[in-house]
C-alpha cells in the first residue's frame, strides 16, 4: 500500500515480473507468484519471513510497473478470518455501555479479558455497504483495533504473545442495539445482533511500523461530523493478555483478527444516538488509515419466528 500516492502495488504481478528478469517463464513465474501471494491474506501471513520478505523484494523492485490508483478499486477485507473474535477491554466503553443499556457490569469483567466469536462469513472491507438486518431500529457502530495474529497461537502466556502478533488493521463491530437487548436477556452472548458485519480494512499495517501500542490514536465519523476520539492507553486488559487468553485452550491461526473492543466514546449508543439508512461511518486509526462504510436500507419481508407461549 502506498497511501501517501493513494496506489497499490499488485504484488503477484510484480513478484511475476521479478521471477521472468531472473529467467523464469511467464507461466513459470506466475505458479511461484500464486504461492507465495495467494488470494488468501491468511494463507498469506502463514508463509511467515517468506511472506514479508518476498513482499518487500517485489514491491521495491517492480512495484511502480505494477502499481495502480486506488480510484475505481473494489476493496476486499483486509483479511480472511477463521474465526471473528471480538473484546471487551476500554473501561469507559464498559462503564458508558452498561449505562445506556441498564446493566451492571458482570463482577467477571475484571477476573478474565471478556471476548465473543462471531461468524468470518459477514465480514466486509472498506467501502462496502452495511447490510441493514431484519427486525433492527437501533444501529450502531463500534470503534476498534483489530489485532492480525502471525502465527499460530495455542495457550501462550502474554510474555510471548506480540510475537505472535502480525499487524494492526481498524475492525468496525456493527451492532444491532436493539436486537442485542433482547439477546442479553437470553444469556448466551449476541446472535442476530452481529450477524450481519463486521467492518475490516482498509488494509493491515505490520506490527514493526508501531513503536508502541498503547497510545494508538483513533476517531470515528458519521458524515464527516466527528462522533468520538480517543486512544488504547484506557485498556483494562492489555493487547498481550488478550490474545494470550483466547489462546487457551483453542487453535488461533495466522490471520485471524481479535477486536480490542470499542475505544470510550467509540460508539452511538454511549452518545445517546443512532445510524440510519445511507449513513456513512469513517473510523480512523492513526498508523493504518480510514475503514469508510454506508448503512444500506432497511431489510423487509423476512421471515422471523413468532413467540412461544410460557411454558414456566
Amino acid at each position: 500500500m502506498l497511501p501517501e500516492q493513494s496506489r497499490v502495488v499488485d504484488l503477484r504481478a510484480a513478484e511475476v515480473l521479478r521471477q521472468q528478469a531472473r529467467g523464469a517463464s511467464r507461466e513459470a513465474a506466475l505458479r511461484f507468484a500464486s504461492a507465495v501471494f495467494p488470494e488468501s491474506m491468511s494463507a498469506a501471513i502463514a508463509l511467515g519471513e517468506q511472506f514479508l520478505e518476498t513482499a518487500n523484494e517485489a514491491a521495491t523492485r517492480y512495484g511502480d510497473d505494477a502499481s495502480c490508483p486506488f480510484e475505481g478499486l473494489q476493496w476486499a477485507a483486509a483479511c480472511d478470518p477463521s474465526i471473528v473474535r471480538d473484546g471487551l477491554t476500554f473501561v469507559k466503553h464498559i462503564r458508558q455501555f452498561h449505562e445506556r443499556m441498564k446493566l451492571t457490569p458482570a463482577p467477571a469483567l475484571l477476573q478474565v479479558p471478556g471476548y465473543f466469536k462471531g461468524s468470518p462469513w459477514t465480514v466486509i472491507g472498506h467501502e462496502a455497504e452495511v447490510p441493514w438486518p431484519a427486525r433492527a431500529e437501533k444501529m450502531d457502530y463500534e470503534l476498534e483495533i483489530g489485532w492480525v495474529i502471525g502465527r499460530t497461537a495455542h495457550d501462550i502466556t502474554p510474555e510471548t504473545a506480540r510475537s505472535h502478533l502480525f499487524g494492526v488493521t481498524i475492525f468496525n463491530d456493527f451492532s444491532a442495539r436493539d436486537l442485542q437487548a433482547n439477546e442479553f436477556a437470553i444469556g448466551m452472548g449476541p446472535t442476530k445482533s452481529k450477524d450481519f458485519a463486521y467492518g475490516i480494512g482498509p488494509w493491515i499495517t505490520t506490527i514493526d511500523e508501531f513503536s508502541r501500542l498503547d497510545r494508538i490514536r483513533m476517531a470515528v465519523r458519521v458524515n464527516g461530523e466527528t462522533w468520538g476520539e480517543g486512544d488504547t492507553s484506557e485498556m483494562l486488559w492489555s493487547i498481550d493478555e488478550l490474545i494470550a487468553y483466547v489462546s487457551l485452550g483453542d487453535h488461533v491461526q495466522p490471520g485471524d483478527v481479535i477486536g480490542s473492543g470499542t475505544m470510550g466514546n467509540g460508539s452511538a449508543l454511549e452518545l445517546g444516538r443512532s445510524l440510519n439508512p445511507g449513513d456513512v461511518v469513517e473510523l480512523e486509526v492513526s498508523g493504518v488509515g480510514v475503514l469508510r462504510n454506508r448503512m444500506g436500507q432497511r431489510q423487509q419481508g423476512t421471515w422471523w419466528p413468532t413467540a412461544r407461549k410460557p411454558f414456566m
